[in-house]
């Protein structure tokens, strides 16, 4: 897992969009946190269990997970309607700032699959010359116009959005590194492996 100083600097982060979860209260059902209209869920938005994954896309271990756990958490637990994956950034840095700015101005439905590129690809779009300029790449080849991500890097109040996830994320459930999951209200830090994460879940569904 990655722990990184915050690199950026600038405007004050707008105020609102506390993304915090809302602990279980004493019943059968699983525990359940808000989902605001900031946030993106992967599955079915009624399933019993909820995973938080706070990732940022600069991150190798975030890139781990993706690529490697991801597949099976998906096929053996979201696409069954268990779990559903609530994704929050978490920027360590201005790039990762804006690969999830050009994400959130493509359409929902293509959300996830633009961060798949995004994590499958990543060495080339890190470490390249310009960063920036071979994210714009991608959201060329994924229908965007210049235009529209000019439009979409200069957006201050978007970036503010992002920055208060990130922000949120510390306050409520004392983030301070990626990948890091929250199940049934508790922090998991750290790229956690596929037996992992069933576990947990299987102890949320059960609690």
């Amino acid at each position: 897992m990655l722990r990184r100083p915050f690199l950026l600097t600038g405007s004050a982060i707008s105020a609102g969009l506390a993304l915090g979860g809302l602990s279980g209260t004493a019943t059968a059902a699983p525990w359940q946190p808000e989902i605001t209209e900031a946030d993106r869920v992967l599955g079915d938005p009624e399933a019993p269990v909820a995973v938080i994954e706070f990732a940022s896309f600069t991150c190798p271990h975030c890139a781990t997970f993706h690529n490697d756990v991801m597949p099976e958490v998906k096929k053996n637990l979201i696409d069954p309607g268990q779990v559903k994956l609530i994704f929050r950034e978490f920027p360590l840095d201005g790039v990762a700032l804006r690969a999830g700015m050009i994400a959130r101005c493509l359409p929902r439905e293509t959300y996830f699959p633009f961060i798949d590129i995004l994590f499958a690809q990543q060495p080339q779009w890190t470490r390249a010359g310009d960063p920036v300029a071979a994210l714009r790449q991608f959201g060329r080849l994924s229908g965007l116009t210049e235009e529209q991500m000019d439009a979409c890097l200069a957006d201050e109040a978007l970036a503010n959005q992002i920055i208060q996830m990130r922000t949120d994320a510390e306050a409520t459930y004392k983030v301070g590194a990626t990948p890091s999951f929250v199940i049934d209200d508790t922090l998991r830090e750290g790229g956690l492996s596929y037996d992992a994460l069933a576990r947990f879940v299987e102890d949320a569904a059960n609690a």
